[in-house]
């Protein structure tokens, strides 16, 4: 396909983008012992750009034939063409990029396709399993497996030329505790960018079932917090949703042009001189990124973008288009979900580089406060940096010490002005956003994380 496509681009007299992408999915669900579903879908095709008179023209086949793909180039110049007499604001240009070429593929020692269907069945069915006789108050046990195997070839007129294999699991398990007319939800998932013994890497299937078990069943009797402005310890999970939430999205270069809060914050203070915020397309300090991403969809090799510097706004995340609005290199960020879909602006790996805090001396500093763990259902975040978020896991802080478990709590806040109150980075770094997809029009594979931090947001919870 690299060289069906590298020879088409030749012939093209204008800008033209080819992206061929193959992929296969499996998905194996299971709810209360009962099988909801177990599925294989493959799909493979061609998206295709021009750039013609200022205007993008997009058009997308699956005739994979010379003559199928050819007629869909027509089709895409067609429509930029037609666009172009009424579109407003044109395209100036495409920024200059350093593109990939060659072969870029996930490391793994592991591959998802050495592990037959029948064994992730097996897997899933013995977890709802474990998950049900955990404990006599869980009533309810959904266990989730999915993995996305990608291949694409993407190549433009300009110098992109490259060959990208991918491969995405994830695992999830959720159980719901009841007693006295009560329920409570505890929840625990993995995801990774590689192989299946890589997504266990860290926490084992068994591992995973026993906390959602624990968290569902604890919060059962746990008492509600106390609302108001509270100091807090959060967890890499918690760093990493307000990294991509709350921060990431008001830095997509085309959220910025379309008036997020960030618009007119390039170069000023936005952050403690503590917080040093990031965007990667590779897997830094710990392997296996969700988000990983070598080459994005519009060929360019992803590099790491430094978004906060010791507290300062340095950078957006960009397209080729928005980098030469901007007058800047392209970041890497394009991303497409599937061949039939433009590549927009998207995250790929958002976090908050590592301190020099002990989590020990963190929690020992806090007179009264909270641990808070992971996130929990529901929450919201908006282009002003306003967000509120569930929370999995919290427990007081009662002078310097990790006290009782408290449930139903809610974080709120605006993040710049969360991150301005950092006085403490922790040593210790992780991925722990693997699991789902974020969505903006289309979804994406991502992840977040960091190091745990201590800041002050406002604790939703009863008087």
């Amino acid at each position: 396909m690299l060289d069906l496509l590298s020879t088409i681009s030749k012939d093209a007299a204008e800008w033209v983008e080819l992206r061929f992408h193959a992929r296969q999915t499996k998905t194996i669900s299971v709810r209360n012992g009962q099988l909801e579903e177990s599925s294989t879908a493959r799909l493979a095709g061609v998206g295709i750009r021009t750039l013609i008179d200022g205007v993008f023209g997009f058009a997308s086949t699956t005739d994979l034939t010379e003559k199928g793909i050819r007629r869909a180039i027509e089709d895409a110049q067609s429509a930029a063409r037609v666009s172009s007499a009424s579109k407003r604001e044109k395209i100036e240009g495409l920024a200059q990029a350093t593109f990939g070429t060659g072969t870029f593929c996930v490391q793994t020692d592991d591959p998802l396709d050495a592990h037959p269907l029948e064994e992730k069945l097996s897997l899933v069915l013995s977890i709802d399993e474990r998950t049900r006789k955990g404990s006599s108050r869980i009533v309810s046990s959904s266990v989730q497996y999915s993995e996305i195997q990608d291949e694409k070839v993407i190549v433009t007129t300009d110098g992109a030329a490259a060959h990208v294999f991918d491969s995405k699991p994830d695992f999830r398990v959720v159980a719901v505790a009841g007693a006295n007319g009560e329920q409570a939800l505890g929840m625990d998932s993995a995801g990774v960018t590689g192989g299946w013994s890589d997504l266990f890497a860290g926490k084992a299937p068994e591992e995973i079932a026993d906390k959602a078990i624990q968290l569902a069943v604890d919060q059962l009797k746990a008492p509600h917090p106390t609302g108001g402005e509270a100091v807090v310890v959060l967890d890499p999970n918690l760093v990493g949703v307000l990294s991509h939430e709350a921060i990431g999205h008001t830095v997509e270069a085309d959220l910025v042009r379309s008036g997020a809060v960030t618009s007119d914050k390039l170069g000023k203070k936005v952050a403690s001189e503590l917080v040093t915020l990031c965007d990667s397309g590779l897997s830094v300090f710990r392997p296996h990124a969700t988000g990983e991403l070598l080459v994005d969809d519009e060929g360019v090799k992803t590099r790491t973008t430094v978004i906060i510097d010791r507290g300062v706004l340095r950078s957006f995340l960009h397209n080729r288009e928005s980098a030469a609005y901007f007058g800047v290199e392209p970041t890497g960020n394009a991303r497409a979900f599937e061949y039939s879909d433009e590549p927009i602006i998207r995250m790929r790996n958002t976090y908050i580089e590592p301190g020099e805090s002990s989590l020990e001396k963190m929690i020992a500093g806090v007179k009264s406060g909270y641990f808070l763990q992971g996130l929990g259902f529901g929450g919201q975040a908006d282009s002003n940096a306003e967000f509120m978020f569930g929370v999995r896991e919290a427990h007081r802080i009662t002078h310097g010490k990790i006290s009782e478990l408290v449930r139903g709590v809610t974080i709120s806040g605006n993040a710049f002005v969360v991150l301005t109150s950092v006085d403490a980075v922790g040593k210790h770094f992780q991925w722990r956003l693997g699991a789902g997809y974020c969505g903006k029009g289309q979804p994406a594979k991502v992840d977040a994380g960091g190091p745990h931090i201590r800041c002050v947001v406002t604790i939703g919870g009863r008087q």
